[in-house]
């Protein structure tokens, strides 16, 4: 019997998951560390548990478990039986941190296969580190999901602010989700952060992440000797967070290779810090289409590495990343493009959701709308739909300009 954690938030990605706990596929869990892997493995426990079934929790951190499952399926079978977990009836195992085994590939193929009384949930805090131990022959095994910290609406559940985002809001109501909005934007959507009220323990926190977890989770996966340098990188990265990514540019900035850098935002994007987003494009003679932009998926962590500390007001960089970061959250991280000619006009945002296209522009204040670069791809697209979303100001009755919690 599982101990669940007396508190547990329904994250949204739990939509998605549920459908699949009672099948026998593998469940993986990819993300960040500190984002809530393990939050939703105890609440998909919770789930299992009260339907009567029995479950079991492993952490890999402890390495007296991690070296009875490096020694194989036998051995932890062995485990089980001495736990007087194996019956008739199905077990529901869920491993957090399973990219701490050394062959994980090997040992879920052989549970997946042999053993169908046992249906495993796992998490994964580096997409690299296991999709580098992962092998082919897990296809067909396992569903993946994408973990990322809160958006606002969890932000808002986590504060215990509940709110129907059907309804039409007052002038004192839209008050309250701007200051709030800010506040999240600040301070970003990791969950402990979210639920520290105190800033200087929020930005304790932070740094925490930073150099407990960013750097050291890619300082070991890419090896890196220079730290200095890597700092720097992360530092002007985040400075640079919404902005074209020129490589050369940024290699000679840093004094590193073009090579090295190409390899460490490589890994900088497979373990969730930042997202290289393409720029959308079918007419390759006007259109710019090789240069990516690139964006931090935590606002709050942006903030710390390029501010180092958090900002006194909203910044249009910061606000048009939590744009960015609303947006994977809710369509997934193939959704988002940016477009961009060689006109110089240029849409922040390009989402691609069931192949129906949806410019967006992100604008601090709704005064300062301009909609002439949307109109213009919406004729050469033939499309009759676009979006400004804004924080300030009002927005009227039209029905193109929207908050951001209702993008």
């Amino acid at each position: 019997m599982i101990k669940i954690p007396t508190i547990l938030y329904k994250r949204r990605i739990l939509e998605q998951i549920t459908p699949y706990i009672f099948t026998d596929d593998i469940i993986v869990l990819h993300g960040a560390r500190q984002v809530g892997k393990t939050h939703i493995l105890y609440y998909l426990a919770k789930i299992v548990q009260e339907k009567g079934e029995l479950a079991h929790f492993i952490d890999l951190e402890d390495g007296r478990l991690k070296e009875i499952l490096d020694k194989g399926t036998e051995s932890f079978i062995s485990y089980l039986k001495e736990e007087g977990l194996i019956s008739q009836n199905k077990l529901f195992v869920f491993i957090d941190e399973i990219q701490y085994l050394e062959n994980p590939s090997s040992f879920l193929k052989i549970i997946a296969d042999h053993h169908k009384n046992i249906k495993l949930f796992v998490s994964g805090s580096s997409s690299f580190n296991i999709k580098s131990k992962f092998k082919d022959s897990l296809v067909g095994r396992t569903v993946n999901f994408d973990i990322f910290n809160l958006s606002f609406e969890e932000f808002l559940l986590f504060k215990d602010y509940h709110i129907n985002f059907n309804e039409v809001y007052t002038t004192k109501k839209i008050e309250e989700l701007v200051e709030l909005y800010e506040e999240y934007i600040k301070y970003g959507g990791y969950p402990k952060i979210v639920l520290t009220p105190e800033v200087d323990k929020k930005s304790k926190y932070i740094n925490q992440i930073i150099d407990t977890y960013v750097k050291k989770d890619v300082r070991d996966l890419a090896e890196i000797n220079d730290i200095d340098k890597f700092n720097r990188l992360l530092e002007t990265l985040a400075s640079q967070s919404g902005k074209l990514l020129n490589i050369t540019e940024l290699a000679n900035t840093i004094n590193i290779s073009r090579i090295t850098l190409e390899k460490y935002l490589f890994i900088l994007e497979e373990t969730y810090i930042i997202k290289l987003v393409r720029p959308y494009s079918e007419n390759k003679r006007k259109e710019l289409f090789k240069t990516p932009k690139v964006f931090f998926f935590d606002t709050g962590l942006m903030n710390i590495l390029w501010l180092k500390e958090f900002p006194k007001e909203i910044l249009g960089e910061i606000f048009e990343t939590s744009i960015f970061s609303e947006l994977i959250k809710r369509y997934g991280l193939q959704a988002v493009y940016f477009w961009r000619n060689t006109d110089q006009r240029e849409i922040d945002f390009i989402l691609k959701d069931k192949n129906v296209l949806l410019p967006i522009e992100a604008k601090l204040n709704f005064a300062r709308v301009d909609v002439s670069a949307m109109k213009y791809f919406s004729e050469e697209y033939n499309i009759n739909k676009y979006k400004t979303v804004a924080l300030y100001g009002s927005k009227g009755d039209k029905s193109d300009l929207v908050y951001p919690w209702e993008i």
